[in-house]
């Protein structure tokens, strides 16, 4: 009985807490627009909406966004191609953009069926070195590839140096990360006793597939850890789509299916609670499959 009361006394002021939630300018926004939800997008640059980056997994900047000066966007290079990365993002430097930093190969050690860019370690240092290297005498710092949660993540990224030799100077590393609280810590931690003097950046996490209420607490314990340390400088929630699309579960989405503000939705704006519960799509069935199904199923959802 007591511990049954602790837990629900614990639950109780980790709501209370995200009543009211703070604002943090590491907070950031992993998009991909939707055609067909539209509305969804000036949620994201409202007025009341304290996020200050954003990327959606391309080069060149959304055209919902293209404007704003709320978000400052970050390209990003997501696997073997294009070619033209380099000039691309040159391009928008020379043109006025603030182009600050680059982000690059989403879950290169991830098969593309579960998302990943699926790349062989050394030739992404090939393409490092050609695509993203010189961007470093223009001012710009480089975030490592991207590599998921999973100990193949760890080991790819190690035959990546090695493969560099040297020659890939690596700014900040991006931490993917889906599950537990806990999990999350114990990841990062290794990431940081790797890469000690290294910034992070975490560039998609969510606890997914777990019930409202994990979800909830874990974005809660999350944001105050990445808060709470000052060598993870940036980070950006996965779930900037509505529940009834979401790959890692209603329940981890910032958006309702009717396009309305979660609870945490509304938190991870720096706002409070908004009581709107998400819901999935009847007769849909979706798998967790990575950051690219979000992509793939943004375009097929504006064709149905």
């Amino acid at each position: 009985m007591y511990t049954n009361t602790l837990v629900h006394a614990l639950l109780l002021l980790s709501t209370v807490y995200c009543q009211n939630a703070p604002s943090s300018s590491k907070r950031g926004l992993v998009y991909v627009p939707n055609e067909k939800t539209r509305s969804d997008d000036s949620i994201w640059v409202s007025d009341t909406s304290d996020l200050t980056w954003y990327y959606n997994y391309e080069p060149t900047p959304s055209p919902a966004f293209s404007n704003s000066t709320k978000l400052q966007f970050v390209p990003m290079l997501w696997g073997a191609s294009p070619t033209t990365f380099l000039d691309d993002v040159t391009k928008q430097i020379e043109g006025g953009a603030n182009i600050s930093y680059v982000l690059a190969f989403n879950e290169p050690d991830g098969d593309m069926s579960t998302g990943g860019s699926n790349m062989p370690a050394d030739t992404a240092a090939e393409i490092w070195q050609r695509e993203i290297e010189p961007l470093k005498e223009m001012g710009v710092k480089l975030g490592a590839p991207a590599v998921t949660g999973a100990p193949t993540g760890h080991t790819w990224l190690q035959n990546f140096f090695t493969a560099c030799d040297g020659n890939c100077s690596v700014d900040f590393i991006p931490v993917h990360w889906y599950g537990n609280f806990e999990g999350l810590a114990s990841h990062i931690g290794q990431v940081r006793g790797t890469y000690p003097n290294k910034t992070i950046w975490v560039t998609e996490y969510a606890n997914n597939n777990v019930p409202l209420e994990d979800s909830q607490i874990f974005y809660n314990q999350s944001s105050q850890y990445f808060d709470r340390l000052d060598y993870i400088t940036h980070y950006s929630y996965f779930g900037s789509f509505r529940s009834s699309v979401s790959n890692v579960g209603p329940n981890a989405a910032m958006l309702t299916e009717k396009g309305e503000l979660t609870d945490l939705g509304s938190w991870y704006l720096g706002g409070s609670a908004t009581g709107n519960i998400p819901h999935g799509s009847a007769g849909r069935s979706i798998v967790f499959a990575g950051s690219s199904v979000i992509v793939m199923l943004a375009t097929l959802w504006s064709l149905l």
